[in-house]
């Protein structure tokens, strides 16, 4: 009896241990890394610039759920949410954060040591994020996707579609940090080709109603859209209200002119996203931000919508489908 007893709690206490070996070895697993996904545009208008920078982290090895960890923050458009945003991000000690433009300037003033990757559509160096393209400097790096530095052509080319327009209205949102360089550049820009511009600002969903409405009170006979995220946030908005007023309207992305817009022209964002999640891949294996020159746009896309110049009864001129990377019929 005795010997049982003994064999039993010998059987009992070898149990013990061998169900406490892989509590312990699952203990010391190392965490899996956590990135920051600090964004001022909506989870919702996101969906394919998460997934391409889901793509470039892929490529360098990192899956999310498998060997990564991804904790996002969305501004929803509403610009005075970011410094608290990027604050929690600091807080959970997340090993990078990836940051539009603005919320990388929040970003920025939150650490000095995290690093960084930014997506800006801003020219990077001039809105104070790194001290230079080739040398960036600090804990920042990132992806220019030249949005803003393109207004100017984005004018040419609404001039060229729509030659009769004596006035262009000009949507800006005052709540982003390049609005008063946009509306300097787009009046120099105006000035060439001898055309008026009358600037509309919209800083929320009402402001924008009322903006694009006012464009067609006073007869203006095109409209721009800045670049701006709320504005990318609210596209499908923008798309219907340029169609209700008819007007011909150009955008900065391509996304706007797949939803039903007249025209966009612009760096590939996705493709800007698809690398930031590559130079995150790069930095979770020791790279420097400092060391990573800041990527730039090499090409521009120009996309027309001709089912909706058709509903506009605009003739698009051969040379500008000539030109056109894509045209939606």
């Amino acid at each position: 009896m005795a010997f049982d007893i003994g064999r039993r709690q010998f059987i009992s206490a070898l149990g013990g241990v061998a169900f406490a070996w892989p509590l312990t070895a699952h203990a010391q697993q190392p965490a899996m890394p956590v990135i920051g996904f600090l964004s001022s545009f909506s989870a919702a208008s996101s969906t394919y610039l998460v997934s391409a920078f889901r793509q470039g982290l892929s490529e360098g090895g990192y899956v999310e759920g498998r060997n990564v960890v991804i904790e996002f923050r969305w501004a929803e458009g509403q610009y005075d949410r970011v410094p608290a945003l990027a604050a929690d991000l600091v807080r959970l000690h997340v090993a990078v954060i990836v940051a539009n433009y603005p919320p990388i300037l929040a970003a920025k003033a939150a650490t000095a040591t995290i690093p960084i990757v930014f997506t800006s559509a801003a020219d990077p160096v001039n809105a104070g994020i790194v001290a230079s393209l080739n040398r960036p400097g600090g804990n920042i790096t990132g992806v220019s996707l030249l949005g803003s530095a393109l207004g100017a052509k984005r004018l040419e080319l609404l001039h060229q579609l729509a030659p009769d327009a004596a006035s262009i209205g000009v949507l800006v949102n005052p709540k982003n940090p390049d609005a008063e360089l946009q509306q300097r550049e787009l009046q120099e820009a105006a000035g060439v080709i001898k055309r008026q511009i009358h600037i509309m600002r919209a800083g929320t969903q009402s402001e924008i109603d009322t903006g694009i409405a006012t464009c067609a009170e006073q007869g203006e006979g095109a409209l721009l859209i800045t670049s701006d995220p709320f504005f990318t946030s609210r596209r499908e908005q923008l798309v219907a209200l340029a169609a209700r007023y008819k007007l011909p309207t150009i955008y900065n992305q391509r996304e706007y002119a797949e939803n039903g817009g007249l025209i966009s022209y612009g760096s590939n964002f996705a493709d800007g996203y698809r690398q930031a999640g590559v130079y995150v891949g790069k930095i979770l294996k020791g790279a420097k931000p400092a060391d990573l020159p800041v990527v730039q746009p090499t090409k521009f896309d120009l996309v027309i919508n001709l089912k909706t110049a058709k509903a506009l009864g605009l003739a698009v001129p051969q040379a500008l489908l000539v030109a056109a990377d894509e045209v939606i019929e």
